[in-house]
């Protein structure tokens, strides 16, 4: 496989900063939970993907673990079902049989150390090939929750490599409020040092996430009016056009805060918010963030708006899917006010919004202006700084300019960058990949230190314990049609908290790069 490029260009190398040193020979990454769905939807497109653009250390092998039993062919047949491919590509068709013929497959108890035993003897018959040197294990968690601990004693006690380096990779959720958090990181402390854990906040391996620092710091135009002296407002929205769908056990377990405001909103605000670091070191990054997190009060209910969804234009109402309690009070949306704490944003309101079974897919962030000097201006739109995090790529920032012609009026327009336009032949990798090749070279800036997970616990759960009742009082959700922009009474919620609508007709002109 070709081999990694180092980068170049005035901003320094991460590399140069990583914690662990890179992996580069001798290594076997073990999927466990490889016959579920984010395996087989997420962990094995993005190994391939790196793999096929040789990102991957050199004879890396991929083994499966999981408890369904099934052979090697069907083991393969789920580990390519959603790698696509095009048929005339002959050269990817021929690097995805290396993959496979690369991968294998073990079954066995996610409790049961003796079958921990088994899974190191099909690692050490794979490690007899290497041709010497350490060897490395790296071991990805695509596995529910419950099942973290015992995982992670067992593979401590049964799968470590003495003579090599040792990751493990942990999807979220990390627990369901402070104390659960705090008690899962406990447990798996007593086996996995921080510097080997690596928890996953896939929206770190966002490229428009990732490009947040550049665009902050590298920008002087910018930086200058980065603070409450500019900002009226911030808005972090997540949009899902679509419903539970069959799996509302899960989601009204866990809820659409826990599900993605606590997490990935709230990382997305930590680096908007975070002060410049001295260097891209991963400990100098999250340094900042978990100092915006301190500075961020818990919540409180007059900030929050709950809503849930229900059937409307053909579509089912959440309580309507079968495997959703009948008198569910889960909200599918919800939007939450924070304040940070500090000189900088001292009274500016970060709104984070999620919700779904709504009227589009989104993800994005929208920084407000304040209003100009009135005087020769009068009812002109705010200034705002827009960053499509997905769909569709891109950042513009919307300005006020004249209108063309003999008039002197001023209307809303964009300075655009589209990035399906402005970098065509360029590949945004999947933010897994990202992720996974951070892993490889031992880079721990975008992934979640245990105190940042701390303080983002303290933030959320009194508002998580008063949704469920814990203090007494639940609250009822409003209701919200499927396939609406969400409440009615989120308009007011917003206005109520400085946000100005464009008074003028605009629309950003996103239809022109539909068909890129």
């Amino acid at each position: 496989m070709a081999r990694e490029r180092s980068m170049s260009g005035t901003i320094p190398s991460m590399e140069e900063h990583s914690g662990n040193a890179a992996l580069t020979d001798n290594t076997i990454i073990v999927v466990l939970g490889a016959s579920g769905d984010l395996a087989k939807k997420k962990t094995f497109p993005a190994l391939f993907g790196l793999y096929k653009a040789g990102y991957l250390p050199r004879g890396v092998r991929i083994v499966g673990y999981a408890r369904t039993k099934m052979d090697k062919d069907e083991y393969h047949k789920r580990q390519v079902s959603y790698i696509k491919i095009k048929d005339d590509d002959t050269k990817a068709q021929e690097q995805l049989k290396e993959f496979t013929d690369a991968s294998t497959y073990v079954a066995g108890s996610y409790e049961d150390g003796a079958a921990f035993d088994e899974l190191t003897k099909h690692l050490e018959e794979i490690e007899e090939t290497y041709k010497g040197g350490q060897v490395n294990r790296v071991f990805y968690f695509a596995l529910p929750p419950s099942v973290f601990i015992p995982v992670s004693k067992n593979l401590k006690e049964h799968c470590y490599a003495k003579d090599g380096d040792n990751r493990i990779i942990v999807e979220k959720p990390f627990g369901k409020d402070l104390q659960s958090c705090r008690e899962l990181i406990s447990s798996i402390r007593q086996y996995w040092h921080e510097d080997e854990t690596y928890r996953i906040d896939h929206y770190l391996g966002k490229e428009m996430v990732k490009n947040l620092l550049v665009l902050r710091f590298a920008n002087i135009a910018l930086s200058s009016a980065w603070d409450k002296n500019s900002i009226s407002n911030v808005q972090i929205t997540f949009k899902e056009p679509f419903g539970t769908e069959g799996r509302g056990g899960y989601f009204d377990e866990f809820g659409i805060i826990r599900d993605i405001l606590q997490n990935h909103l709230l990382q997305v605000l930590t680096i908007i918010a975070m002060e410049r670091p001295v260097s891209f070191a991963a400990e100098d990054i999250r340094d900042e963030k978990v100092r915006v997190l301190r500075a961020i009060s818990p919540i409180e209910k007059k900030d929050t708006l709950l809503g849930q969804y229900v059937g409307a234009n053909g579509k089912p109402g959440y309580r309507d899917d079968d495997s959703v309690p009948p008198q569910s009070n889960c909200p599918t949306f919800a939007a939450t006010t924070l304040y940070i704490n500090n000189p900088r944003w001292e009274g500016v309101p970060f709104i984070l919004k999620a919700g779904k079974a709504l009227n589009e897919a989104k993800v994005e962030v929208r920084i407000q202006y304040k209003d100009v000097t009135q005087g020769i201006f009068k009812d002109i739109s705010r200034d705002e700084l827009v960053v499509r995090i997905q769909p569709k790529e891109s950042i513009y920032l919307k300005l006020n300019m004249k209108t063309p012609g003999l008039q002197m009026r001023a209307f809303p327009t964009e300075m655009d960058l589209t990035y399906q336009r402005r970098f065509e032949a360029t590949n945004i990798p999947e933010a897994y990949e990202s992720l996974i090749r951070d892993v490889m070279r031992g880079d721990h800036s975008n992934f979640v230190r245990e105190d940042e997970l701390d303080h983002a616990w303290k933030i959320f759960t009194p508002i998580l314990h008063w949704i469920e009742g814990k203090d007494g009082q639940r609250p009822t959700p409003v209701s919200y049609p499927y396939g609406s922009r969400g409440p009615k009474e989120l308009e007011k919620f917003v206005a109520d908290r400085g946000y100005k609508r464009t008074t003028a007709e605009y629309n950003w002109p996103i239809s022109q790069v539909s068909n890129l």
